[in-house]
C-alpha cells in the first residue's frame, strides 16, 4: 500500500465507485477512475496497466459482458426478422385483451418472456412497448400500470432464463447447476416480483385512471396483425433451436461460456430460417451489439478495479474487521445485513455488484453455515434489488417506453418488492 496505509485504505476506490454510481458519472468513466485510483493505491506502475486490461479480457466479468452484448445482438435479428413482434402478438392473442385484468396479464407474460429469451430488460420492452401500447391503452390501461409491469414483471424475466446474465453469474459464484439456482432463488424471487406487481398494477390502475392516459392516436390498433411465412419459419426455428440447446446444456452442464454459442446458434438458425442471408444475419447482431459496447468495456476495466481492491489486503481486513459483529448474529444477521449491503449500499451493474458482494462475504459462508441456495438468494436480490429501491436508469427506462412521469407509484412499487425480497430471504435463513 502507497505510504504503508492500512488495507482499509484500499477500499477508497470501492466507496469512489459506489459515490460515482449514485451521482449518475459515465459508467465507464466512474470505472476507470477507480482503476487509476487502485492502482496508485498499491503503486501499480501506470504504464503497465495495458498489460494488465489485456489480462482482464479472459476474465469471467468480461464474459458476461460478452453475453450481453451478444443478447443484445440477438434481439436485433429477432427485431429484423419480425419472430419478436411474431411472438409478442402469439401470446397478447392467446390470453386476449379485451378487459384490464386481462390486459395486464398478458403483458405481465409476454415482457418475462421476452427479458427471459433475451437476458436483457431494457431491449426486450423496447420491442415490447410499441405492439402493446395500442392493445392496452384500448381498454383503458393508463401508461403509470404499463410502466410498473414493464420493470416489475420484466425484470423478474432476468431470474429465470437459464442464459441471462444474472443466473450465469450466480451459477460461477455458487457452483450450483442451473435448476439448484432456479429453485433456491430465481423462481421464488421472480414469483415474488410477480405477484406483488400484478396486485400493485391493480392497484395504481385504480388510482391513475382518469388520472393519466394515453393519446387516441395510441389506440388506433391499424390493420390486424399478420405474420408472414418467413417470420412463421423464423419463429419455429428460434423456439426449437433454443429448446434443444437449453436442454443439451442442462445434460452436459454448459458453463457460462456454453451461452455464447446459444446465442450466435440461435440468431443464426432464426435468420436463416427467415430468409436472411449469413451476412444479413452478422451485420443486424453487431448493429445490437454495437449498442453495448460501453458495458462490455466496463466489465472489463471491473476486473482489474476489483483486483486492486483485492490486493491491497482491504477485503480481508474489513472480513476481519465484521467477523465478531456477525458471528454474534449468526446466519440471520448475516442474510439481513448482506443483503441490505447489495440493495442499498452498492449501487452499479447488477452483475458486477454480484461479485462484489461474493468478494466481500464469501469468507464467511463456511463459519456460519450458509448453505450455497440462501447465498444466491442473497446475491440475487442484493444485486438486482437496487433497481427496484432507487428511481435510476432502469426504473426511469422503463417509464420512458411506457411514456409514464409518474414516478411516486414506480418508488411505491419498488419498494414493496424490495421489502417482500427481503423477507423471503429472512425465512429462508432460518431453515
Amino acid at each position: 500500500m502507497l505510504g504503508n496505509l492500512h488495507p482499509l485504505f484500499g477500499l477508497i476506490p470501492l466507496i469512489l465507485y459506489i459515490i460515482l454510481a449514485f451521482k449518475e458519472v459515465q459508467p465507464v468513466l466512474s470505472v476507470f477512475i477507480c482503476v487509476l485510483v487502485g492502482a496508485v493505491l498499491i503503486q501499480q506502475p501506470l504504464l503497465g496497466l495495458g498489460g494488465i486490461i489485456a489480462e482482464a479480457l479472459g476474465s469471467f466479468l468480461s464474459l458476461i459482458g460478452l453475453i450481453i452484448m451478444l443478447g443484445s445482438g440477438l434481439g436485433a435479428v429477432l427485431r429484423r426478422t419480425g419472430v419478436a413482434d411474431n411472438l409478442v402478438h402469439l401470446v397478447m392473442h392467446k390470453i386476449g385483451v379485451n378487459t384490464e385484468k386481462k390486459a395486464i396479464l398478458a403483458t405481465m407474460v409476454t415482457s418475462v418472456l421476452l427479458v427471459s429469451l433475451l437476458g436483457t430488460l431494457a431491449g426486450a420492452n423496447a420491442i415490447l412497448a410499441p405492439i402493446v401500447i395500442p392493445l392496452v391503452a384500448a381498454v383503458g390501461i393508463t401508461p403509470s400500470t404499463l410502466a410498473a409491469i414493464f420493470q416489475g414483471a420484466g425484470q423478474s424475466g432476468l431470474f429465470l432464463g437459464p442464459f441471462t446474465p444474472p443466473m450465469v453469474t450466480l451459477m460461477e459464484l455458487t457452483g450450483l447447476s442451473y435448476p439448484q439456482v432456479l429453485l433456491s432463488a430465481g423462481l421464488p424471487v421472480s414469483l415474488i416480483c410477480w405477484v406483488v406487481t400484478y396486485f400493485m398494477a391493480l392497484r395504481i390502475q385504480r388510482a391513475t385512471k382518469g388520472v393519466y392516459k394515453y393519446e387516441e392516436e395510441d389506440m388506433q390498433r391499424g390493420e390486424a396483425y399478420v405474420a408472414s411465412p418467413a417470420t412463421q419459419r423464423g419463429t419455429l426455428a428460434f423456439a426449437l433451436t433454443l429448446a434443444a440447446l437449453l436442454v443439451y446444456g442442462m445434460v452436459t452442464k454448459g458453463g457460462a461460456s456454453y451461452a455464447v454459442v446459444v446465442m450466435f446458434t440461435t440468431a443464426i438458425t432464426t435468420g436463416l430460417a427467415s430468409g436472411l442471408k449469413l451476412g444479413e444475419v452478422f451485420d443486424a447482431m453487431m448493429e445490437g451489439c454495437g449498442r453495448l459496447v460501453w458495458l462490455f468495456i466496463m466489465f472489463v476495466l471491473f476486473e482489474p478495479f476489483l483486483n486492486f481492491v483485492e490486493q491491497s489486503g482491504a477485503f480481508a481486513a474489513l472480513v476481519e474487521l465484521l467477523t465478531p459483529i456477525i458471528n454474534s448474529g449468526g446466519k440471520l444477521v448475516f442474510a439481513l445485513f448482506t443483503t441490505l449491503t447489495g440493495v442499498f449500499g452498492i449501487s452499479g451493474a447488477a452483475v458486477a455488484q454480484a461479485v462484489l458482494m461474493d468478494k466481500m462475504f464469501n469468507p464467511f459462508l463456511t463459519q456460519l453455515g450458509v448453505p450455497m441456495g440462501l447465498w444466491a438468494a442473497i446475491l440475487l436480490i442484493g444485486s438486482q434489488m437496487t433497481s427496484f429501491a432507487y428511481p435510476g436508469a432502469d426504473m426511469l427506462g422503463q417509464m420512458g417506453l411506457a411514456r409514464s412521469k409518474d414516478i411516486k407509484s414506480m418508488v411505491k412499487l419498488g419498494l414493496t418488492i424490495v421489502a417482500a425480497t427481503i423477507a423471503y430471504v429472512l425465512v429462508y435463513s432460518l431453515f
